[in-house]
């Protein structure tokens, strides 16, 4: 069983999420949740995304980002704006706070892709990335 594909998917996730927790909390960001990447890295990537597109960036459902959306609302990291195109529609931005994490994190990220690099090798690395993304649609297309 320890050897199942999902268990140790499942494990090195976890143990991934303790090292963005520990390297976090270092920098002075314990606030920072590492669940919070899913809406956080794509809006550094483009600020003011609707939801929905939010969502299928972070390979998320729409109700899944919603919650997210909320959480990181109520701990002041990102803020909802009506939608000049749509009055229905809001766009999630990054406040101050966040964007003052983006240098952190994106030092974290990188520190954290040399040492999957130095423990298996750049090709292997380079192998898992491209699994890993034709994963993130598995059974989807079925």
């Amino acid at each position: 069983m320890i050897d199942d594909l999902g268990f140790l998917l499942a494990k090195a996730t976890h143990r991934w999420n303790e090292l963005l927790a520990e390297r976090f909390a270092a920098t002075g960001h314990s606030e920072i949740r590492p669940s919070y990447g899913s809406v956080l890295v794509p809006l550094f990537e483009e600020d003011g995304l609707r939801m929905g597109e939010l969502a299928r960036r972070a390979h998320l459902s729409k109700q899944t980002m919603t919650e997210l959306v909320r959480r990181l609302e109520g701990e002041g990291l990102v803020e909802r704006r009506p939608d000049p195109a749509d009055g229905r529609a809001a766009l999630i931005f990054l406040t101050a706070p966040s964007r003052g994490f983006e240098p952190a994190a994106t030092a974290i990220l990188d520190e954290l892709d040399r040492l999957v690099r130095g423990q298996i090798g750049e090709e292997r690395t380079a192998e898992l990335r491209a699994s890993l993304t034709e994963l993130l649609d598995l059974g989807r297309n079925a």
